[in-house]
């Protein structure tokens, strides 16, 4: 990261503007999400709303990824949540539909449909999860023996101004997220999702560390190590032990982010009247992760899925569908293994279904951003080979091959460290140090740190631009 360049850039009109911007409209941001759904009793609801959430390791999740926007029930409740779940329906689409695939091919006007119809998808969706959150927390509420009904004896108008306001909040921070990437610096849902969970880091850090400190003396496992340290010095190293762990697994994180195999291409040199071009060498960088930070968040949007249909199911007055909704509910929630007599094999579910969705999601957005074919015809253009590769359908196989073992191994390295916050809490909970959240502040401080490598690495590609006049 060249920080010098960085600096000297902010004396450019245009690095202010867009960096003002990226901050202005993250204050926005976070002043929205405060902003109450026009209901009844919001007070009362909040209230039962937080101790929901401080009992539910999933809603704790949603709760991250809101930014605190479920905890105040605001109008940016369901978050963008429909833009991320638009986006998968829309890539899946365009490699599944060959006129969609087409129109991706054909350039910034191509991209620019996809982009419309994305938003266009996002709209039914946004009402639709509006609606299912909704009703979720009114079961919520019911299962917790609240005496508040947000839906009881409401009117259809009631209704469309619940609906509507969610929706809004919806359709507004999609709106937002594209105008930082289009007038700021970086990617805007991204960084809005960044903003959220920096937000609620300080709260899910302190609930952690309140939940490892509140541990009975007189539990039997941690008697094993009073012949070592008493049981409260036991706790403080253990905390240390755990910071100390967070800042290697930080570490590997960020070398696993920016590692990258560097190819090397070279030019035909052709003569064309006087003058001889190419001959030259030029590099082609492929990251051991090219998707970066995105398998994650459509893996936890994608286990949302199954918990919004158990909770429908659970509410219906079918016997059948209530069972299979509360196994449904039962094996796609975050476990809380502190609060488990003995974990059994569906308490895994969620962990296991976690990283396997992170793997197939890094394989799949992977081959969305790094088309083989697309790059070894370019090449094959630009008159540019790979030593000892011949150009054409060999580059193509060539590239594709060394990007799935690439992908192999950053698929893996990216599922063990988003899932490494579940195994220890596994393990601390054999010792009877509940832990709970622990996963919730793993998962949102690996979107963080990816989202802020990408974001510095877009600082230092603006700033090499506006300081190239001032260089040369």
């Amino acid at each position: 990261m060249q920080w010098k360049t960085i600096w000297r850039s902010l004396k450019s009109r245009d690095m202010q503007k867009r960096l003002l911007i990226v901050l202005g409209i993250l204050v926005a941001y976070r002043f929205l999400a405060h902003v109450p759904v026009p209901l009844a009793e919001p007070k009362q609801l909040q209230e039962v709303i937080s101790t929901i959430l401080n009992n539910s390791n999933f809603g704790g999740f949603l709760n991250l990824l809101s930014g605190g926007a479920l905890a105040s029930v605001s109008i940016m409740l369901v978050g963008l949540s429909p833009y991320i779940t638009a986006s998968i329906v829309m890539q899946l689409l365009t490699k599944a539909i060959p006129r969609m695939e087409e129109l991706h091919k054909d350039g910034e006007s191509g991209r620019r449909k996809i982009n419309q119809w994305t938003r266009m998808l996002t709209l039914p969706l946004a009402i639709v999860q509006s609606i299912a959150f909704i009703f979720i927390l009114r079961q919520q509420q019911l299962a917790a023996n609240s005496t508040v009904d947000i839906t009881s004896n409401a009117t259809p108008l009631q209704w469309i101004l619940m609906v509507g306001a969610l929706t809004a909040g919806a359709m507004l921070l999609m709106w937002l997220g594209e105008l930082i990437t289009e007038q700021g610096i970086g990617n805007g849902m991204s960084l809005l999702i960044f903003a959220g969970i920096i937000s609620q880091l300080p709260s899910t850090v302190q609930l952690v560390a309140n939940s490892i400190f509140n541990v009975s003396t007189d539990a039997d496992k941690l008697h094993l190590f009073n012949w070592i340290l008493p049981v409260n010095a036991f706790i403080v190293w253990l905390m240390l032990a755990l910071a100390a762990a967070g800042l290697i697994v930080l570490y590997i994180m960020v070398k696993i982010n920016e590692a990258q195999r560097i190819i090397t291409v070279n030019y035909a040199k052709r003569v064309q009247g006087n003058r001889a071009y190419g001959g030259v060498q030029s590099i082609l960088p492929v990251k051991l992760i090219t998707a970066g930070v995105v398998p994650v968040i459509f893996a936890v949007a994608f286990l949302q899925i199954p918990n919004f249909v158990g909770q429908f199911m659970a509410a219906s007055g079918d016997a059948g569908q209530k069972q299979i909704g509360q196994l449904l509910i039962t094996w796609f929630q975050s476990p809380q293994f502190a609060s488990l007599a003995a974990p059994t094999l569906t308490t895994f579910i969620y962990p296991v279904a976690y990283f396997m969705l992170i793997v197939v999601f890094t394989f799949f957005y992977t081959n969305i951003v790094f088309n083989s074919a697309e790059i070894a015809e370019n090449l094959q253009k630009q008159n540019g080979f790979i030593a000892n590769v011949r150009p054409g359908i060999q580059t193509e196989k060539h590239l594709g091959q060394m990007v799935n073992r690439l992908t192999l191994f950053g698929a893996f390295a990216l599922g063990i460290i988003a899932t490494l916050p579940f195994i220890t809490e596994y393990i601390l909970a054999q010792f009877n140090i509940p832990a709970q959240n622990l996963a919730i502040g793993g998962t949102g401080l690996l979107i963080a740190v990816s989202v802020t490598l990408e974001t510095l690495r877009q600082i230092n590609s603006r700033a090499l631009m506006v300081t190239y006049d001032q260089d040369y």
